[in-house]
């Protein structure tokens, strides 16, 4: 077991170097930033359009087929059973009705072929609304993890911070510590790995002992696990203490004394097209997304 590679969630994949490696942090958080916002009172066809241009730039990136294949199946599979059971469930509440003509007037046909209810089965009743809320619930999951993990996965933390570095600067004007705040943001995404690989040596410790969980009994078992879990979390201030301890000897002790050099951000000429990219996608958003 490698969680390291069966969770790849929120790493940097440094290999291979692909062009959405090379664009600007800046100009892929604006992208982010539309694919989470965009949704938003979007209609169906916007939605699910979404969703079918990030699978599109997955493949044009030509990510490896081991980092993507776990995360996008996994994330489709659980996508599709929310469809499907929000699909199939009521959509409002049982309420009692009274109906709107006498039982004895005479029941005409619809003037057009819109029906509210589109499948009437024994067991299955798909309605207009359902299936509306079906469509909006499934790709809003997918598109908020999955743009969110790309955008991960092909941006270095120090990208990422320099970005939002460059976003946030207007509010150190209100003396809110930034550097500080973007610090934390930058280990806390270099401790990610960590805690993966601590997890994943405490559960390898477990496996390796052979233990025999029927005779331990359930009480028993979970004071085995509080004590992994205890031992995991002293690990990992263990860690942090280490890391600490590393930027004391290197000068660091406040961003006052220490002038923190993210990363140095550059405009080109790719980073330009994908700038016209988000004019015509926030255009395309008013167009046919309303």
């Amino acid at each position: 077991m490698d969680l390291l590679r069966s969770l790849p969630i929120g790493l940097y994949l440094e290999k291979p170097d692909t062009w959405l490696h090379h664009l600007d942090s800046r100009i892929k958080l604006i992208w982010l930033m539309g694919f989470l916002l965009t949704p938003i009172l979007a209609n169906p066809v916007w939605r699910i359009g979404l969703v079918l241009f990030l699978i599109l730039v997955t493949f044009l990136a030509k990510i490896p087929l081991r980092v993507w294949r776990q995360q996008m199946g996994w994330l489709l599979i659980l996508c599709t059973l929310v469809f499907i059971l929000t699909c199939i469930f009521d959509d409002g509440l049982t309420v009692q009705h009274q109906p709107r003509l006498p039982s004895s007037e005479l029941i005409l046909p619809q003037p057009t072929d819109y029906h509210y209810v589109l499948i009437d089965q024994a067991w299955l009743t798909v309605t207009r609304r359902s299936l509306d809320l079906a469509i909006r619930v499934s790709t809003i999951i997918f598109t908020l993890i999955y743009s969110t993990n790309l955008y991960l996965l092909t941006t270095a933390p120090e990208e990422i911070t320099a970005a939002l570095e460059t976003f946030l600067k207007p509010l150190q004007r209100f003396n809110l510590p930034i550097t500080e705040i973007l610090l934390t943001l930058t280990l806390s995404l270099r401790f990610i790995p960590l805690v993966l690989e601590e997890i994943q040596n405490l559960i390898r410790s477990v496996s390796t002992r052979a233990i025999n969980w029927k005779k331990l009994g359930i009480r028993k078992s979970l004071n085995l696990w509080f004590l992994v879990a205890e031992k995991l979390l002293e690990n990992l201030l263990l860690r942090a203490e280490q890391i600490a301890i590393a930027m004391e000897v290197r000068g660091f002790t406040a961003p006052n004394e220490h002038d923190v050099q993210w990363h140095r951000l550059k405009l080109r000429g790719r980073d330009w097209l994908a700038v016209g990219g988000v004019v015509l996608f926030l255009g395309g958003r008013l167009i046919w997304g309303g």
